[in-house]
């Protein structure tokens, strides 16, 4: 894409979301051509968006960057979850279960192995530092477990879910423990997520403040149109795979992958640089606010708007979650990597999608 079009499409993509939610009353969603132009216009809004947050964290520099594009995705993320569990209710009670799940899979083993599968190529081995990854992976082991697996056997409720009471302190501890994580990435031990010295640097230099206000509030104008769109085609999307009779569980791992896909790219080309530290910074950020930020959002709407909350994971997801924060814990023991730790989690990732397709 040549610069020109890029710049005038940061620009057009949020005002066209805008223009489209405003004549979502009259739009007939449900038509095929309207519904696909809408989802054309969602995705845009959702790479845009990042877009605008990469400037806004090239402005703030690190560990911030990676904080200001982890919050970003988390927001489109939380914001598709709700709309559609407004839109389908009992019919999506686990989409939160299955998304979140779909999120730590694929960022710790999709994201985390092609990393370090790339980088290893080129590069033979990598380093990174190990205090600030292992912290990272230390408190989304609590937030996994505390939130997907807890409920799985708690004994107040049936259908592995929380009462209202586990729901609040859910919520207060995934808060909790992600703000002590920045915390910790920002203040305190700052120097844990810095990137090693010697690493490649292939940044432009950081854009001017008038750029950067723009961007802020190019970005706010993206965020608020993936809002608004989801909602319209929350059921559309349910009839579709219904119609399809695909997995439950396919919806969720498709907000994942939507939602992930452009902090993958920019993690893919920090590790094609040399900048392990910033690939592990982005990609360990957003499963944690994704968890973190997640859960309070959706516990919020689930005792408020009275909506059915699924939470806990069935055994065959908790093999698999156990086998990846293991196959995790040795990956980051060392603070070196190499191809095969690479294929390890591309494997377990393979795993996943084939059981989520063919349970």
């Amino acid at each position: 894409m040549s610069s020109k079009l890029k710049a005038a499409s940061a620009w057009a993509v949020p005002l066209l979301g805008l223009a489209a939610l405003g004549a979502g009353a009259v739009l007939p969603v449900d038509h095929v051509a309207v519904a696909a132009l809408l989802f054309a216009i969602l995705l845009g809004a959702v790479l845009i968006g990042v877009h605008h947050a990469e400037v806004v964290a090239h402005r703030v520099g690190e560990p911030f960057g990676t904080l200001v594009l982890a919050l970003a995705i988390t927001v489109i993320e939380a914001s598709l979850i709700v709309s559609l569990m407004m839109a389908g209710e009992e019919s999506t009670a686990d989409l939160a279960r299955n998304t979140l799940l779909a999120t730590i899979m694929i960022i710790c083993n999709g994201v985390v192995g092609l990393c370090l599968l790339l980088g290893a190529a080129r590069y033979s081995e990598q380093e990174f530092k190990v205090q600030g990854a292992g912290a990272a992976l230390s408190v989304l082991i609590a937030l996994a477990a505390l939130t997907l697996v807890l409920p799985a056997f708690t004994t107040s409720t049936l259908d592995a879910t929380f009462s209202v009471p586990q729901l609040i302190f859910a919520g207060c501890a995934s808060f909790a423990l992600y703000a002590t994580f920045v915390f910790i990435q920002t203040v305190r031990h700052r120097d844990y997520f810095l990137p090693e010295r010697g690493a490649t640097d292939e940044h432009a230099p950081p854009p001017t403040t008038q750029r950067t206000l723009a961007s802020f509030g190019l970005l706010v104008a993206c965020l608020v149109s993936v809002v608004g769109i989801a909602k319209m085609l929350a059921p559309v999307l349910e009839h579709a795979v219904a119609a399809a009779k695909a997995p439950h569980a396919v919806v969720g791992i498709g907000i994942a992958l939507l939602v992930l896909l452009p902090e993958t790219w920019a993690a893919l080309r920090a590790a094609r640089a040399n900048r392990l530290q910033t690939s592990m910074n982005l990609a360990y950020g957003s499963a944690l606010a994704s968890i973190g930020l997640t859960i309070p959002v959706v516990v919020c709407a689930s005792i408020f708007l009275d909506l059915p909350l699924l939470l806990g994971v069935r055994p065959k997801e908790l093999v698999l979650l156990a086998l990846t924060f293991m196959v995790s814990t040795l990956t980051l023991s060392t603070g070196r990597t190499h191809v095969l730790q690479g294929v390890v989690h591309l494997v377990i990732f393979a795993a996943f999608l084939f059981l989520s397709f063919f349970p």
